[in-house]
């Protein structure tokens, strides 16, 4: 008798050599082919035999052993998500509001008292989906601008066109000039504008530096304005860097002759000194004007340093909602109310590649600030708490240009051209951009 369970079952006589074929026939195939031929048995003991296989009990435990092992890592993996977004708390999603004067309307060329019709080409304004569609929006959007006036008797200082730049990654970039119309053009100004904003916004001052001779050439880059990209993403500043340099040698060759200088706001400043550090920008420019450049910026958390470069590898575009609203960069509540009411401004949290990014470029520049040979003046607010203004001080104290001035004023923050004081900022702005003219006309004369 053979006892399976509580149940026995009478023997049955099996030849040897039977049984000894029948396992090599077994041994021979995989478990799952096992399994199928012990149930195609239909003797008894041969079921007895079938049975024998259910021994894989150590097998089974280690699969468990393995799940339990995945809920551990989950479990860690949770913990170190929690862990990021505590420490990165400064990058909280700002509310963003739209004046309903910049909501898109029904028409493209959108006629306004003083105004001058823009007609968007059908390409530019084509639904699309994803970011690309809504770069597409903006950038219609950006061209409108250009037709308003936002000043009275503006046209008879300054004449403003738009035009778009193909980079050599096959983006398209928005760009925008402002040329001089009661005065002959005696120089040229490139402008970059800061982290999330648009070239559009420094209207105001590219006039002023029409009305003194000068014309002025601005870019958005990448991710921002009318440009191409995802609103305020930059997969890499070295983008902006490259992409600066070849509109510069467009600029150049479009007005052979001219001095040309370049001005920077916070990012943009810093991607203005990276561009000077290349020989070859540094020799066909006269000089630099940088606002609150991102020399230094302060993380959080010292460990958001050692975390960013891994973080942005794995969710680049991950945006950080938990953390409160930034600091205020104008004294000016109507300056403030404009730029968060701007539908091309990028108002929501910093995204992780960008941040990562500002704080790559700022590392080099911190370690390459004697290599800077340059003329230039920076401007920065004693009470900036966006960029460093003792980083600005490094610049002065470490650059090796001959030709460096710096001024630093009390009591004013981020966005000095946004500043209740920001005639006086243009003031010295210009003073310094005309003398540095002056000087490089008499060289001419020589």
């Amino acid at each position: 008798m053979i006892c399976i369970g509580a149940k026995s079952v009478p023997a049955v006589r099996i030849p040897v050599r039977s049984v000894s074929k029948e396992r090599i026939r077994i041994g021979r195939r995989s478990p799952r082919r096992m399994e199928t031929a012990g149930v195609a048995m239909r003797s008894p003991a041969a079921v007895a035999v079938a049975a024998t296989p259910l021994m894989l009990t150590s097998g089974a435990s280690g699969r468990v052993n393995a799940l339990l092992s995945l809920r551990v890592l989950r479990s860690l993996l949770l913990l170190l998500n929690s862990l990021i977004l505590f420490l990165l708390l400064p990058f909280r999603r700002r509310a963003r509001f739209v004046a309903a004067a910049e909501r898109p309307s029904s028409g493209v060329g959108e006629e306004k008292k003083g105004a001058v019709v823009v007609r968007v080409p059908a390409g530019m304004v084509a639904r699309r989906r994803g970011s690309e569609g809504e770069a597409v929006a903006r950038r219609a959007m950006a061209i409108r601008r250009v037709g308003v006036r936002e000043e009275e008797g503006e046209e008879k200082r300054s004449k403003r066109e738009f035009a778009m730049f193909s980079t050599a990654r096959g983006d398209s970039l928005f760009t925008q000039s402002w040329t001089p119309v009661a005065k002959a053009t005696r120089g040229l100004v490139v402008l970059m504008h800061g982290l999330n904003e648009h070239s559009g916004r420094y209207n105001h001052f590219a006039t002023q530096l029409n009305d003194h001779g000068f014309k002025v050439y601005a870019m958005d880059w990448i991710g921002h304005g009318g440009s191409d990209g995802l609103h305020g993403y930059v997969p890499s500043l070295d983008y902006a860097v490259s992409d600066l340099k070849a509109f510069l040698e467009k600029v150049l060759t479009d007005n052979p002759g001219l001095p040309c200088f370049c001005f920077g706001h916070s990012t943009g400043g810093a991607i203005v000194l990276k561009a000077v550090l290349d020989p070859n920008i540094e020799s066909r420019i006269q000089g630099v004007v940088l606002t609150s450049p991102a020399i230094h910026v302060q993380p959080s958390h010292p460990i958001i340093v050692k975390l960013a470069p891994i973080i942005s590898l794995i969710a680049p575009k991950y945006q950080f909602t938990a953390a409160s609203m930034g600091p205020p960069v104008s004294r000016d509540p109507e300056a403030l109310k404009a730029k968060y009411s701007d539908p091309l401004v990028f108002t929501g949290s910093i995204r992780v590649r960008t941040g990562y990014e500002i704080l790559a470029i700022t590392s080099y520049l911190q370690q390459n600030l004697s290599k800077v040979n340059t003329p230039f003046l920076v401007l920065h607010g004693n009470d900036d708490t966006i960029t460093d203004p003792e980083a600005s001080r490094r610049l002065y104290e470490e650059a090796s240009s001959s030709d460096k001035s710096i001024k630093l004023y009390k009591g004013l923050l981020h966005d000095l051209l946004f500043e209740p004081e920001k005639e006086e900022i243009t003031k010295d702005i210009i003073d310094w951009l005309c003398n540095r003219l002056d000087d490089s006309s008499r060289e001419l004369e020589r």
